[in-house]
C-alpha cells in the first residue's frame, strides 16, 4: 500500500511539472509566472504530504517488524548464552581430559619402569626362586592349611634318614596327608628364555627363545624325577608336583609342548600352575578338617562314656546315702518313743512333787522319708 502511494505521488509530481512546462510555453508574462509559482507550491505541498505519509508508514512497518522479530532476538540471545556456557564446559572438560591424559601417561611410564625393573629382577635365578617359593606359600595358606601342621617348608632329609636314591634332599614343601602320608611340591620359575622371547619383536628369535624355555622346563622335570622325593616318606604317592608360579607360564609351556604334561607324568612329575594346585590343596585341607572332626567325635564319645560311668557311680553313692538317712530317721523315732515311754514318764513326777515347775516337752516324731531314686542310670545293678 505504501509503495503504491509513493508511485502515485511521483506520477502527480511529474504531471504537474509537465503541465506547468506546457502552460509556460503557451502563456507569457506575469500570468504565466504566477501560474507556474502556484503549481510549484501545490506540487511541493503534495510531495511533502506524500513524504510524511510514507515516513509514517515506514515507521509503522519498522515497529511491526520489531514486534515480530522480538522473540527471535530473545531466542538468539538465549542461544548465545547457552553457546557460551557450552564453550566454558567444553574448555573445562578439555582441561580435565588433558590432566587425565597426563596422569595416564605418567602412570604408564611408571608401570613400564616398574615392569622393566621386575623383568630385570626376574632374570636373576635367586630372585626367581624366591618369588616361586613365596607364591607357593601364599597359595597354600590361601587354601586354609596351617604351616607346620598341614604342610612343612624346606624340610631337610639327611642321607642317613633317607632311602636309597633320595639322600640329602630338601624339597620346597611337604604337604602332609591324613594317614601319615605326604606329597612333595617343588617350585620352579624358568623365566629367563621366556622373558627374552616376549622382549623381542623378531618372530624367529621369539620362537628360538620359546623352544629354549620348553627345553629348560624339560630339564627341570628330569632333574626333579631323578630325586625321587616320594621315597623320602614310606607310603607316599609316587609323584612330585612341579609348581609353576604363573598360569601364563604353564599355558605357554603347554602351547609350545602339548605332550610335556604326559611326558612329565610318566616320570612321576605333575606340572601345576596356581589354578591347578589350589583346588588340590583345598581337597587336602578338607580332608584334614574331616579327620579333625572324626578325632573330635571320637574324643567326645569317650568322654560321654566316662561321664556316664561316673554318673552311675555317683548315683549308687546317693542311693546309699538315702538308705542311711532312712535308717537314721527310724533310729531317731525309736529313740523318741523310748524317751516318751520310759524317761519322760518318770521325769514328770518331779512336777507332781513340786520339785520342777516347767513342763517337759516331748520331741516330735519324724514322718518324712527320703525320695527313692527311679532313674535307671542311678540305680545299682
Amino acid at each position: 500500500m505504501d509503495s503504491v502511494l509513493l508511485v502515485i505521488a511521483v506520477v502527480l509530481t511529474l504531471a504537474a511539472f509537465v503541465g506547468g512546462y506546457l502552460l509556460g510555453r503557451r502563456s507569457a508574462g506575469r500570468l504565466d509566472q504566477a501560474a507556474a509559482d502556484r503549481f510549484a507550491a501545490i506540487s511541493d505541498a503534495a510531495l511533502d504530504r506524500q513524504g510524511a505519509e510514507v515516513e509514517r508508514a515506514a515507521q509503522g512497518r519498522e515497529y511491526r517488524t520489531g514486534q515480530m522479530l522480538a522473540p527471535v532476538a530473545q531466542g538468539l540471545q538465549a542461544l548465545e548464552a547457552r553457546l557460551q556456557a557450552i564453550e566454558k564446559e567444553r574448555a573445562a572438560m578439555a582441561a580435565d581430559l588433558r590432566r587425565q591424559v597426563d596422569s595416564v601417561r605418567v602412570s604408564g611410564e611408571q608401570v613400564r619402569r616398574e615392569a622393566r625393573i621386575l623383568s630385570d629382577a626376574l632374570r636373576t635365578p635367586q630372585v626367581r626362586g624366591s618369588w616361586a617359593e613365596q607364591s607357593l606359600r601364599r597359595l597354600v595358606e590361601a587354601s586354609g592349611m596351617v604351616d607346620r601342621v598341614d604342610f612343612d617348608l624346606q624340610v631337610t632329609y639327611r642321607p642317613d634318614s633317607a632311602q636309597e636314591g633320595a639322600g640329602g634332599s630338601r624339597p620346597d614343601m611337604r604337604v602332609n596327608l591324613p594317614g601319615g602320608k605326604c606329597v612333595f611340591v617343588d617350585s620352579k620359575a624358568p623365566l629367563s628364555r621366556l622373558l627374552r622371547a616376549h622382549a623381542t619383536e623378531d618372530e624367529d628369535e621369539r620362537a628360538v627363545h620359546l623352544e629354549g624355555f620348553v627345553a629348560n622346563l624339560r630339564t627341570h622335570v628330569d632333574q626333579l624325577a631323578s630325586k625321587r622325593y616320594w621315597d623320602l616318606e614310606a607310603g607316599s604317592p609316587e609323584f612330585v608336583v612341579l609348581y609353576l608360579p604363573s598360569d601364563e607360564v604353564h599355558r605357554e609351556a603347554m602351547d609350545r609342548a602339548p605332550d610335556l604334561h604326559e611326558e612329565a607324568s610318566r616320570k612321576g612329575v605333575v606340572l601345576a600352575g596356581p589354578s591347578v594346585l589350589l583346588p588340590l590343596l583345598h581337597v587336602v585341607a578338607s580332608a584334614w578338617r574331616h579327620v579333625s572332626i572324626t578325632e573330635e567325635a571320637t574324643k567326645i564319645a569317650a568322654l560321654g562314656r566316662d561321664l556316664h560311668t561316673r554318673i552311675a557311680t555317683v548315683g549308687s553313692h546317693v542311693a546309699k546315702l538315702g538308705r542311711s538317712l532312712d535308717a537314721a530317721v527310724l533310729a531317731y523315732n525309736k529313740a523318741v518313743g523310748s524317751l516318751e515311754s520310759r524317761v519322760l514318764v518318770s521325769a514328770r513326777r518331779f512336777e507332781d512333787l513340786g520339785v520342777a515347775k516347767d513342763a517337759l516337752a516331748a520331741p516330735p516324731v519324724l514322718s518324712s522319708t527320703t525320695r527313692p531314686m527311679s532313674a535307671p542310670e542311678l540305680l545299682e545293678d
